[in-house]
């Protein structure tokens, strides 16, 4: 089984579900509940739960909260490479989610912000792996530097890479061309349909596929409610789609599209063909919107 090095962010959600809608400038009543979170983070847990070797590099604050990231990390089976800060804290994300379900995030990233390419452990980048890079470490300025070497590392030894666009509105500021610039030899992107809109300013989400395969040898987007789909460079014919599977209730959203990540790409690493990739993808969101918070409950 080929093993997975996830570089990335390490957050604490602070999930805030509004009861009715937000009075503002007011109280609304709300269910607040506190999880791990973080892309990065979330992918590792999820693809380590589902029987993955996997490894995840990053960073914390030397505080009791990313004293817990750390241990539920390694609860889950996440080999946890963490560097901990010794002046930042663990980074943090309000989530506020209203009562019709629409997720806006306040992120302060904390430690992430400081992750630098010293903290890359060598050993993890060896032939016959697979990087997984959080766009959220390209995005972020501070650690930039550490995303690119990680990109580098990977490539000198021979591993496979995906990226993910992480996030619409801080990929917009940072601009398409400059993201397009330092990921373009990766394997694989991971967009939803607002990212790969920001990334290619293309409405419909199969066109905005196409137009990514320039950079890309494979693109998936990731379509909400409606499943995602998958298009190859090489390839004419239509993107290859699947459905979403159907949910009894939606208990949280949050970290839905990461799950996805860590379903599709252990299937996708085996060969699989890309339609079982997919639904294994759009099988493990189904789960994560089914339970509460961002990573699985063991």
């Amino acid at each position: 089984m080929t093993r997975v090095v996830v570089v990335g962010d390490l957050m604490t959600d602070a999930v805030a579900r509004a009861r009715y809608p937000l009075a503002r400038a007011s109280d609304t009543p709300a269910i607040v509940t506190m999880h791990g979170g973080g892309s990065g983070a979330n992918i590792a847990s999820w693809l380590a739960v589902e029987g993955a070797e996997v490894a995840f590099i990053g960073r914390r604050g030397a505080d009791i909260t990313g004293r817990n990231r750390d241990m539920e990390l390694m609860g889950y089976g996440v080999d946890a490479r963490l560097v901990m800060d010794p002046e930042r804290p663990t980074g943090t994300c309000v989530v506020l989610v209203t009562h019709k379900g629409e997720r806006t995030m306040l992120s302060d990233p904390g430690a992430n912000a400081a992750l630098s390419p010293e903290d890359l452990p060598r050993d993890l980048f060896t032939q016959g792996g697979h990087l997984h890079l959080s766009g959220y470490t390209l995005i972020n300025e501070g650690s930039r530097e550490a995303g690119l070497a990680a990109l580098e590392m990977a490539g000198r030894a021979g591993m496979s890479v995906s990226v993910d666009c992480s996030s619409s509105a801080p990929l917009e500021r940072t601009g398409a061309e400059p993201f397009l610039e330092w990921t373009q030899n990766a394997k694989l992107l991971f967009a939803n349909t607002d990212q790969a809109k920001v990334l290619t300013g293309r409405d419909d989400p199969a066109a905005a596929a196409k137009v990514l395969t320039a950079w890309f040898p494979q693109v998936v987007v990731k379509l909400n409610d409606e499943g995602a789909l998958w298009y190859n460079a090489n390839s004419r014919a239509e993107p290859v789609k699947a459905p979403a599977e159907s949910v009894e209730r939606v208990v949280d959203g949050t970290g839905a599209g990461d799950a996805f990540t860590a379903g599709f790409l252990p299937a996708w690493l085996a060969g699989k063909p890309p339609v079982e990739a997919l639904a294994s993808g759009c099988r493990l969101a189904s789960r994560a919107i089914s339970h509460l918070g961002a990573r699985p409950r063991l």
